[in-house]
Formats: C-alpha cells, sequence, structure tokens
C-alpha cells in the first residue's frame, strides 16, 4: 500500500461530515497544518477532533472550530484558544 500523497487536497480525499479524526503534533509543533488549511476550504462539518492542543485563534484546529466546523473537540489544552 502506497501511503504517500502528492497533497494536502489528497490527503483529506474521503473525510465526510460527522466523522471522527486524530491530529498529531504536540502543541503547534508536529501539526498537519497543511491538511487543516484543506479541510477549512471544505465545507465538511459536524467533526470531532482529537489532539493534545486545540489550536490558537486563526491557527491550528483553531481555523476549524472558527468555521463552525467542529462538532466535539477532545484535547488536553485548550488554554490558548479564547475562543474554547
Amino acid at each position: 500500500m502506497n501511503k504517500v500523497v502528492k497533497d494536502a487536497d489528497e490527503a483529506i480525499r474521503g473525510i465526510t461530515d460527522n466523522m471522527t479524526l486524530l491530529f498529531g503534533g504536540f502543541g503547534l509543533c508536529g501539526i498537519p497544518e497543511n491538511c487543516i488549511k484543506a479541510l477549512a476550504e471544505t465545507s465538511i462539518k459536524g467533526l470531532t477532533c482529537i489532539s493534545n492542543n486545540a489550536g490558537i485563534d486563526g491557527f491550528g484546529l483553531g481555523v476549524l472550530l472558527r468555521k463552525h466546523q467542529m462538532r466535539k473537540m477532545m484535547a488536553s489544552y485548550v488554554g490558548e484558544n479564547k475562543e474554547f
């Protein structure tokens, strides 16, 4: 199986409304920021997002929160995201 994709749009292909997604990284380091941006450009909604960090205003998972694409966020730290 080839798990290498050419871009973020190909990486998010198959993601639909109401899915649960796990996001890697620690804090804002190593997060899949290009995939998050690609998701934000879609009309996908109702996502349950699991990560150690909820992003910040305008970056990381905070982008999906601002666009109301998240239904639920499960994180160990949300302190830097004023919107939460």
